[in-house]
């Protein structure tokens, strides 16, 4: 299999959550795109794995997924180590992403960070020759970090997701196991009538950035090139 985009992330929900709308749209233009998670959320606070690998293929087919695979590796203790890093860099080359989407690499949560940092590693070794992996040495041409679960962060580009922001919401949705009762006002677990305005205000915050309504914000470590400077969008005044 060779894929457009690889989003990678710690969770289930994580790439629906700070990246889905994207990940939608590139889909709709036609790209292959598919999704690697980590670990199975399994110690989370809601929710069984099974329950959230239900959850996970439902959310797949909402977004036309080609691809989605979990490696199981441990929730709650995602480690930077070479195990790891390397079953990472076996899917790059069997999966042959042209684009890697990963969590950025600080945050609240260890596993996001970490997914970040053992993802980006694991890109790089895929490349290596001598490496005792299975299928032909890769690495992706480029590698992107979605920020948003880092909203303080000044994002490198922020990608119009207006259009697919109705088709994200039903795919967050899928996970139901995740939300709360109306009456539950938990912070990290919103009710589904919630939802709609914890995620809109998020997406309009880095929507207005770029003069559109809702958008997603993502971090380059390398700076972008630029044909055209007449053509560039996002007016400066």
């Amino acid at each position: 299999m060779q894929l457009d985009i690889l989003a990678i992330a710690a969770h289930p929900d994580d790439v629906e959550l700070t990246c889905g709308g994207v990940v939608i749209k590139m889909v709709e233009e036609g790209y292959k795109v598919g999704v690697l998670d980590l670990t199975r959320g399994e110690s989370g606070t809601r929710g069984s794995a099974n329950v959230r690998d239900q959850e996970s293929s439902r959310a797949a087919r909402s977004m036309g997924l080609t691809h989605r695979s979990n490696l199981e590796l441990p929730d709650a203790a995602l480690e930077n180590n070479r195990e790891y890093k390397l079953q990472i860099a076996q899917r790059i080359r069997d999966l042959r992403p042209r684009t890697v989407i990963l969590p950025y690499w600080e945050g609240r949560h260890p596993d996001h960070y970490t997914a970040g940092l053992i993802g980006y590693e694991a890109c790089f070794l895929a490349g290596l020759s001598r490496l005792a992996l299975e299928s032909k040495p890769y690495r992706p041409h480029k590698i992107i970090y979605a920020s948003l679960y880092v909203p303080s962060l000044r994002p490198t580009f922020v990608v119009d997701v207006t259009r697919q922001f109705e088709k994200k919401l039903k795919a967050i949705l899928c996970y139901s196991s995740q939300f709360s009762s109306r009456q539950d006002v938990q912070n990290l677990f919103p009710s589904r009538a919630d939802l709609r305005e914890r995620v809109g205000s998020l997406s309009r915050h880095f929507g207005l950035m770029i003069g559109v309504r809702y958008g997603e914000p993502f971090v380059m470590r390398e700076v972008a090139a630029v044909e055209d400077i007449v053509k560039i969008p996002v007016r400066s005044i």
